[in-house]
């Protein structure tokens, strides 16, 4: 197995855009737009260590802005991952709550398979039941409601990647988001996939130049836009564009949460055992893993 370095992956990227101006000449579909954004996505999570703020809190709408209608609830994470796979399309990631103090140590791990055939897979480590829950396709145990991450309005299945074929993508139009030039895209889910899901379909508008989704629309079974995730603050790492902040509406409950990724760091050495649920449960373990990375960025 090859994995990426900082100067692989900025080859990779320059393969990938070379890919992408070669099909340019011709209409692309939306399956071909999509797998460019998985490709581009993938590129940021290998041997990946980031630092981040997940800020949660109820909101309203005040001179056509949205914003907290309370003090939010904040919490500070730091998150590895990293690619596997022979193509290198399958992902492993840990995320650790470091703040507030009496969530410190709660965890989530993470195995996304780009294998249609295979679940994706979570698991939650509860500090205060000090135990690990194993959640697989996104759903909760009761396979019902997909499973928060960290009491935040993001879920599991927000966070899944790959397995673009249980969709069917339709390129609905070219149009404009946030002054950006996008294509506005349709993704339903097969009959498999539908029965793991929460959403009917959503809608992406992909930035045509930096190939980063600006917006995202969640709808539920009768067709009603019941979640919105919100991209901004695109900025170039490495050769990649990624948004640094990602903000998730439930337009059902009004409550938003903010993912601001504070700091990434790319070609990180990531040791394949922290990887694993031991991270979640074996403190010293983890601790110690966390100061080795964290000396490699600081």
């Amino acid at each position: 197995m090859r994995r990426l370095t900082v100067k692989t992956l900025t080859l990779t990227c320059l393969a990938i855009a070379w890919q992408a101006s070669a099909v340019s000449a011709q209409p692309l579909t939306g399956r071909e737009i999509m797998e460019q954004v998985e490709d581009y996505q993938l590129a940021t999570s290998d041997s990946a260590f980031n630092r981040m703020q997940l800020s949660t809190c109820r909101f309203g709408i005040s001179d056509s802005r949205i914003t907290c209608a309370e003090r939010p609830r904040v919490k500070a994470l730091e998150s590895v991952s990293k690619n596997y796979g022979a193509e290198g399309k399958d992902t492993k990631g840990v995320t650790v709550v470091l703040e507030p103090a009496a969530e410190r140590g709660i965890g989530m791990l993470t195995y996304s398979y780009d294998d249609a055939e295979r679940d994706n897979e979570t698991w939650l480590y509860l500090s205060a039941l000090g135990r690990v829950k194993r959640i697989a396709s996104g759903n909760s145990e009761d396979d019902s409601e997909p499973a928060s991450v960290f009491g935040s309005e993001f879920t599991t299945e927000d966070t899944d990647t790959g397995k673009l074929e249980e969709y069917e993508i339709n390129l609905l139009e070219e149009t404009s988001e946030a002054g950006r030039d996008v294509w506005k895209i349709e993704m339903i889910p097969n009959e498999e996939r539908a029965r793991k899901s929460r959403y009917s379909r959503t809608v992406s508008y992909v930035d045509k130049e930096r190939w980063v989704p600006l917006r995202v629309e969640m709808y539920d079974q009768y067709d009603k836009e019941i979640k919105r995730l919100l991209a901004s603050r695109v900025e170039q790492v490495n050769d990649v564009w990624m948004a640094r902040s990602l903000t998730m509406m439930n337009l059902v409950s009004n409550r938003l949460s903010n993912m601001a990724i504070l700091e990434i760091h790319l070609g990180v050495d990531v040791e394949d055992e922290f990887l694993t649920t031991r991270t979640l449960t074996d403190v010293a373990f983890r601790e110690a893993e966390l100061q080795e990375l964290r000396a490699q960025v600081d």
